[in-house]
């Protein structure tokens, strides 16, 4: 098909059933979050746009997301997007032992490693248990030959930062961070569509370590912490940074799709629902459900929809921005 007709085809919102994914950190029970309990290994994190997630709704049901972007990119993204896949990878994280010491490398050096990207991300704490806290960065005057010693020390987290999380709080964590998340809360983490991490230390677990490639991508100083949520006219920015805008978006009774959208140009955007259930309904299309803690794809053509509230709904919108095309 070409790219013509697909970039003028409307695609109407949809429902994505998340994938489950395994981790050694993780819980067997996701209950209350997710109806899931694992006879196998634990669930660490629950992806709720990855690529392998499939299209849940409508007329593509049962479709990889993948597939579908390769297929109507210019429909999901709109005409500004400079690649067609997908732009954003969001997932849900449960820690029940801490993370692997870890750092993601920018865009340089991901290309320069044969990857298409590298990974900025943040996390939106849903829940945190008193006295949570994650590492985040190095402390000053830290050096990396400190770090390498350390690593094989076994002392790595002398090093490191410490951030306390509450709920509601909003972490940005750019490329090249040291990182780690221990246990304790329940975070929201939206990214750029890469899932490319370099071990530093991982408390003794049988798995590989990448210490060279992290030493190479880790960097001194960055601009990671905790972000202050911004007053707008109808929503909270809860953050906007060069790949991704997070809002908090009241719903009062309803709101209509130009009223969701506000002042950003047309574009892809995620619904997803942090508490409380949704219903999305318009011209020419079947209604669509938004339970608690899933996600609707909204993509660029659109046709126009009513959100309802359907009982509690704390709504939070998330839209890829692209680096050089900022709002």
């Amino acid at each position: 098909m070409s790219s013509a007709p697909q970039s003028a085809r409307s695609i109407a919102p949809f429902r994505i059933e998340p994938w489950l994914s395994a981790r050694v950190w993780g819980y067997r029970d996701l209950r209350p979050w997710y109806d899931y309990v694992a006879e196998g290994d634990p669930i660490g994190e629950v992806w709720l746009t990855g690529d392998d997630c499939l299209v849940s709704t409508g007329p593509h049901a049962g479709t990889r997301l993948a597939a579908l972007f390769a297929e109507f990119s210019g429909s999901l993204l709109g005409a500004c997007a400079p690649s067609p896949e997908s732009p954003l990878l969001i997932k849900v994280l449960f820690a029940r032992e801490k993370l692997s010491v870890q750092v993601h490398p920018d865009d340089a050096l991901a290309r320069r490693q044969g990857f298409p990207r590298g990974k900025t991300e943040c996390w939106y704490a849903l829940a945190a248990e008193r006295g949570a806290q994650v590492a985040l960065g190095l402390k000053p005057g830290t050096t990396l030959e400190q770090v390498k010693q350390e690593i094989h020390l076994g002392t790595l987290e002398s090093s490191l930062n410490t951030v306390h999380v509450d709920q509601g709080d909003m972490i940005f964590v750019d490329a090249g961070t040291v990182h780690a998340i221990w246990p304790g809360s329940i975070l929201l983490e939206t990214q750029q569509n890469c899932d490319l991490t370099y071990r530093m230390f991982d408390y003794g677990r049988p798995r590989p370590l990448h210490i060279e490639m992290s030493l190479q991508a880790t960097r001194l100083k960055t601009r990671a912490g905790k972000v202050a949520p911004k007053a707008a006219a109808d929503r909270a920015i809860l953050i906007d940074s060069e790949y991704f805008r997070i809002e908090r978006v009241p719903v009062s009774g309803s709101r209509t799709s130009a009223s969701l959208r506000g002042a950003a140009e047309p574009g892809l955007a995620y619904l997803f629902a942090a508490g409380g259930s949704a219903r999305l309904s318009g011209a020419g299309f079947d209604p669509v459900d938004l339970p608690a803690h899933a996600v609707l794809a909204i993509p660029a053509a659109s046709p126009d929809f009513i959100l309802e509230d359907r009982g509690a709904l704390d709504l939070i919108r998330i839209a890829p921005h692209w680096p050089d095309k900022r709002e």
